[in-house]
């Protein structure tokens, strides 16, 4: 795990998520964050272990993925193109990233999706085809993952508040993340008060992202005027402040252990929002904490995926 504390590399990484459609070079983020071109990508690599372009191409390649997992009706061409590519360019790019051309890699997205590590399957995770969800069905095979009728008892369609929050971005697997949170509450201990929340935003799906690769904050909800150049004195030695965009989401609420959230997330992904009229947006999910036992693992808390208005 490694955290990624420059302020400049963080509204880098911003821009680059949130213009990810379109065509980006290293003298447009580089402008972006008032550095010249050179300088930054010095700084960004040390912060990041990766250059400017290699990031933006395997944003673009990892996004253009979940898109084919989560929107089944689209066809790869019209995602690709979404993403910049030609029809072979796409598939050239893609290849070189995943091994696999776009065609294979969304035939077989689902049995990765449940087979993966941070699934916990063992052997009586089987449940033969029908049991749970209908013949072909990912939740019919497996039943770690929930029907759409449970799925869907659970979730409503809200709209969201935006939120202010001081966080902390960091690089690695998410299966660090719960015991990282006692050492960010300490650190900003000052700015907690009885309306303080503590989310996450998570940016990546294990399954099309490398487990140690994961991109995720872990921030608290603070006051604005509270935290300026002036005011904000703290132990720590660093800092990155950001509005959370609400709006409409599709929000589950989970309650268990921690390392059976990727569940939680895969049961929505590829079981819920293929059935539903809805699709999911191109802001950032994150899930809003309610309580955490770090002793036993046990959590309580609202997973919130952005969905586009209608």
């Amino acid at each position: 795990m490694s955290m990624i504390t420059n302020e400049a590399v963080n509204r880098a990484i911003d821009y680059i998520l949130q213009h990810i459609h379109e065509e980006l070079s290293v003298d447009d983020v580089a402008a972006h964050c008032h550095f010249s071109k050179y300088h930054f990508s010095r700084m960004f690599k040390k912060e990041t272990g990766e250059s400017v372009h290699a990031f933006i191409r395997r944003m673009k390649l990892e996004q253009s993925a979940f898109r084919m997992k989560v929107e089944p009706e689209r066809t790869v061409t019209d995602i690709g193109c979404e993403f910049g590519y030609s029809p072979s360019n796409y598939s050239w790019m893609f290849r070189q990233r995943y091994q696999t051309n776009p065609v294979s890699f969304r035939r077989n997205v689902e049995q990765a999706t449940v087979r993966h590590a941070f699934m916990h399957l063992d052997a009586a995770a089987l449940r033969s085809p029908g049991a749970h969800g209908g013949e072909g069905s990912v939740s019919g095979t497996y039943s770690c993952l929930e029907s759409f009728e449970e799925c869907d008892r659970k979730i409503t369609i809200r709209n969201l508040p935006d939120y202010f929050v001081l966080y902390e971005r960091r690089i690695g697997s998410y299966r660090h993340l719960s015991g990282q949170w006692d050492e960010f509450i300490g650190k900003y201990r000052e700015f907690v008060t009885r309306d303080t929340q503590f989310l996450e935003r998570t940016f990546d799906d294990p399954v099309i992202t490398d487990a140690d690769g994961c991109l995720y904050d872990i921030c608290m909800s603070v006051d604005r005027s509270a935290v300026n150049a002036d005011a904000l004195k703290v132990s720590a030695p660093m800092y990155n402040t950001c509005t959370i965009e609400g709006g409409k989401c599709a929000v589950y609420p989970y309650k268990g252990l921690g390392k059976h959230i990727y569940a939680a997330y895969q049961t929505i992904f590829t079981v819920w929002l293929p059935r539903t009229p809805y699709t999911l947006d191109y802001r950032s999910g994150f899930d809003i904490y309610h309580k955490v036992d770090s002793r036993s693992g046990y959590l309580e808390m609202d997973i919130c995926m952005p969905l586009k208005e209608q």
